[in-house]
């Protein structure tokens, strides 16, 4: 007879992921835990606990990308020792991050795509600020050799994402955001004359306003720029805050000037991973030409043995994301983004159209002419008999994310939601959603809570 030998230790293989000591408690919330774990087991109790996060693939409030191509999850493992921001050390992720700087200022129409300047980032939050930041040194730049003061600035915009109140908190700015005209969903172009003057660094235009997803008019912003130039003198850049619309309006609206074929416009920023496709953690910011970067903000600092030029507010960070944008703006091309963002235009049309014809809601943006997404309001939030507050939760309870918040002032007495339509949010599961939308307004109107409707357990 074969002799077989037993292990004597228990834990020398997992007989159980859940009879083991970790997962016997609570896991460790205040204090690293003395002993080693075995791996699987620890795999298994975290992979537990995310399972409690909703499912991204409902979650119709995020600009963000959640869904890659298998390859994408390759090429992100096969980046996760290198660190982007050491240009010697992996020179080749440094040349690939070039590539889409340039790829970039060529689809955004620079004047000079082969010797213009820009940098990947975090994400279009840290894009934005270091567009600011350009826009700030040279306006005290310029007002310094006039010999007038620089103690001043003030930044003017519409309604924007936070992190501009952020950029005019920490670097000392006032920031003079414009109020929504009534009916209106962005800045309009008249309101300028009552808000700049000579101490503004420059002018943010939003190509994708975060509330409605519509663009604000930025051709005729500049215009009104140029016009007011014309009357004071005051030469005042624009900014383009493209962090949604900058990887949508060259495929789905390539005629619409709103980048960097308007001479005024200097620099713009976007997110790589939202309409970009790429996986959370990536920005780009672009500037028009070189010139326009200040020299005093680029650092050039030794380096584990190189020279290395930078900009950025962080420092050490992973190059998986970046090397994930050249994958995507390779594998895809001008007519594979298209045909994405057009199908997911289409589907945000055929949204709109199923609530319109719900009856409560009025649409304020269709998915025509900016992002692919929809938002809409009550018509009558007196009489429709529930708020869309109580709308969010009951989709909530299907496990849809559908945000509702009220519009920027002075709109603010207007509550609205928003459902944005991403790779990866197919037509398929828009029907289940419009679906839901209709049996939730028809138990909100009728006054039956979702407890009362139900019986008794039919198992």
């Amino acid at each position: 007879m074969a002799l077989h030998q037993v292990r004597g230790r228990e834990d020398d293989a997992v007989s159980d992921i859940y009879s083991t000591p970790l997962s016997g408690a609570a896991l460790p919330k205040y204090r690293v835990p003395d002993d080693a774990s075995d791996p699987r087991v620890v795999f298994a109790l975290i992979r537990d606990e995310l399972a409690l996060d909703g499912n991204s693939a409902q979650n119709l409030a995020t600009f963000c990308s959640t869904w890659s191509e298998d390859e994408v999850h390759r090429l992100m493992d096969l980046c996760m020792d290198k660190n982007m921001i050491d240009k010697d050390e992996y020179p080749q992720t440094a040349e690939i991050e070039s590539r889409c700087v340039h790829l970039l200022a060529d689809l955004w129409n620079s004047p000079d795509g082969h010797g213009t300047v820009g940098c990947s980032t975090t994400g279009s939050s840290e894009a934005a600020m270091l567009g600011g930041l350009a826009l700030k040194w040279r306006w005290r730049e310029r007002r310094r050799a006039e010999g007038k003061p620089t103690d001043r600035p003030n930044l003017v915009c519409g309604p924007v994402q936070v992190c501009w109140e952020k950029f005019a908190r920490y670097f000392d700015v006032e920031l003079r955001q414009v109020p929504l005209e009534p009916g209106a969903t962005g800045m309009q172009p008249h309101q300028l004359r009552d808000y700049v003057d000579e101490n503004t660094i420059g002018v943010i235009a939003i190509l994708g306003v975060t509330y409605t997803c519509d663009y604000e008019p930025i051709a005729e912003i500049a215009a009104e720029l140029d016009a007011i130039q014309a009357e004071h003198g005051w030469d005042i850049p624009v900014h383009v805050d493209g962090a949604s619309g900058g990887f949508v309006a060259p495929f789905l609206q390539p005629d619409l000037e709103w980048d960097f074929r308007i001479e005024r416009v200097a620099s713009i920023n976007a997110s790589g991973h939202k309409y970009g496709l790429a996986p959370l953690g990536v920005g780009w910011v672009v500037w028009r030409n070189a010139d326009l970067l200040p020299e005093d903000l680029v650092f050039r600092v030794s380096y584990l043995g190189g020279d290395m030029p930078t900009f950025a507010l962080n420092f050490s960070r992973p190059g998986g994301e970046i090397v994930a944008q050249y994958y995507l703006l390779l594998r895809l091309g001008r007519e594979g983004y298209r045909r994405i963002h057009q199908s997911c235009a289409d589907t945000a049309r055929d949204l709109a159209d199923r609530l319109a014809a719900m009856g409560p809601f009025t649409i304020l943006y269709d998915g025509t002419g900016g992002l692919p997404a929809v938002s809409y309001t009550l018509t009558d939030p007196d009489s429709a008999g529930f708020t869309l507050y109580a709308l969010s939760d009951e989709l909530r309870m299907r496990g849809w994310q559908v945000p509702s918040y009220p519009l920027p002032p002075s709109r603010d007495d207007t509550v609205i939601q928003r459902v944005l339509v991403r790779h990866g949010i197919s037509r398929d599961k828009i029907e289940l959603l419009a679906a839901d939308l209709e049996e939730a307004v028809q138990r909100l109107t009728s006054g039956t809570a979702r407890e009362e409707s139900r019986s008794s357990f039919h198992h």
